[in-house]
């Protein structure tokens, strides 16, 4: 098998819903990212890229028709270059990534593009057709997060849970208190707001550029998810699923706007096209759980990873675990046998505080876990994250 390397990756910064991202369609948002790719590597010869392979979750409004090849047209990237859109929920972008390893590995591709994009603010309602002539039955869709179109086989067999509920549902089982929740949200607000201080993600942000009604474009050039909070503070937001229940906004991640791309080669590519290789893609893996629990497929993703690239746990020198619930988080750290402040877990913070635009939020993992590696000198990284409707994805990365 050939090696495949990560060479740069790029993101926009992430918006909260309705924030500084909302005016941006789906498919500008994603062409940012792929923009940014070029000017940072004019030397490279970008009709030669293989395919563009980009996750996104919602496709049921601007980012529908195949955002990946609207995105690289509007990026101007060759005609010639296609473009395929994934859906893997959160795990989209993760899996493009993986994908796009995949295809270099087996000697398929030498130059491809992996990423993903998420508007939540601009996704849609939508409206079915009527399912008798001159029905007025109409009901309307909101398409931002969660369940739509409900098949009712699926709800008797396996339940529509929504994704806090399946958070609670995994507080319960694994007996995650409300407390422990907000002191893993607190860590990650305190992580993130150390690693922005610090500048630890400046190498990965794009500044966009946002039209105003008057006056001069708006520079939009950091994460504004983020917030200063205290554990006191947490303790006073009410649950968002049931009164007595543990999940709140605070202890959870958001809906966000965002958008990422990340650059890959071979070795055949790395010499033709001049680039210097940052990680090395090691192995991935996908498992599937019970929907009602989804949150804690990751254990069950890395124990395969782990098996597949014939490493340990012990080995991983950096962990990115969306945080797409803190309730979720602990049950997998705390079944993989970390302790819930593990320093290697999402030591810049994690999608708590930096949010969760759905197709994008994987491709935030690896390259956070590549450029974390990149400051400790360590060896590996393990990126992994829970998806909607109970899978988990994961994958590993190593320094070069």
């Amino acid at each position: 098998m050939n090696p495949a390397y990560l060479c740069d990756a790029v993101r926009t910064p992430f918006g909260r819903l309705n924030g500084s991202l909302a005016t941006v369609r789906a498919d500008d948002l994603a062409a940012l990212p792929l923009k940014a790719l070029q000017a940072r590597h004019p030397q490279l010869d970008w009709a030669a890229v293989d395919d563009v392979l980009l996750g996104c979750a919602n496709q049921a409004g601007e980012d529908n028709r195949n955002v990946a090849r609207m995105a690289l047209l509007l990026a101007g990237l060759p005609v010639q270059i296609p473009g395929c859109t994934l859906n893997r929920l959160c795990g989209s972008s993760l899996d493009a990534v993986a994908m796009a390893a995949r295809a270099i590995k087996t000697g398929e591709s030498e130059l491809m593009i992996a990423g993903g994009v998420e508007s939540m603010s601009r996704a849609p309602f939508v409206m079915g057709k009527a399912e008798s002539a001159y029905s007025r039955a109409m009901k309307l869709e909101d398409t931002t997060m969660g369940w739509r179109f409900i098949n009712p086989q699926m709800n008797a067999q396996y339940g529509v849970e929504s994704m806090p509920q399946t958070a609670e549902n995994v507080a319960l089982k694994f007996n995650i208190s409300r407390q422990d929740q907000d002191a893993f949200a607190l860590r990650s607000q305190q992580r993130t707001a150390a690693a922005q201080e610090s500048g630890f993600f400046v190498d990965q942000l794009i500044d966009v550029s946002i039209a105003q009604k008057k006056g001069e474009p708006r520079l939009f050039t950091q994460d504004e998810h983020p917030r200063a909070t205290t554990m006191e503070a947490l303790a006073k937001l009410k649950p968002v699923v049931d009164p007595q229940g543990t999940v709140t906004a605070g202890n959870a991640s958001g809906l966000n706007d965002g958008a990422c791309a990340l650059l890959l080669a071979g070795e055949s590519g790395l010499s033709r096209h001049g680039l210097q290789p940052m990680a090395r893609i090691v192995a991935s893996a996908v498992t599937g759980i019970e929907p009602s629990i989804m949150g804690f497929a990751p254990a069950q993703a890395v124990r395969k990873v782990l098996k597949v690239a014939g490493l340990s746990l012990d080995q991983m020198d950096v962990i990115e675990l969306n945080e797409a619930f803190a309730a979720q988080a602990l049950a997998v750290t705390r079944e993989l046998g970390l302790p819930d402040d593990a320093a290697q877990v999402n030591p810049n913070g994690g999608a708590i505080a930096l949010g969760h635009p759905l197709g994008a939020s994987g491709g935030r993992l690896v390259m956070n876990a590549a450029w974390q590696l990149q400051k400790t000198r360590g060896r590996y990284g393990l990126c992994t994250m829970c998806i909607g409707v109970g899978q988990g994805i994961a994958l590993i990365i190593e320094r070069v």
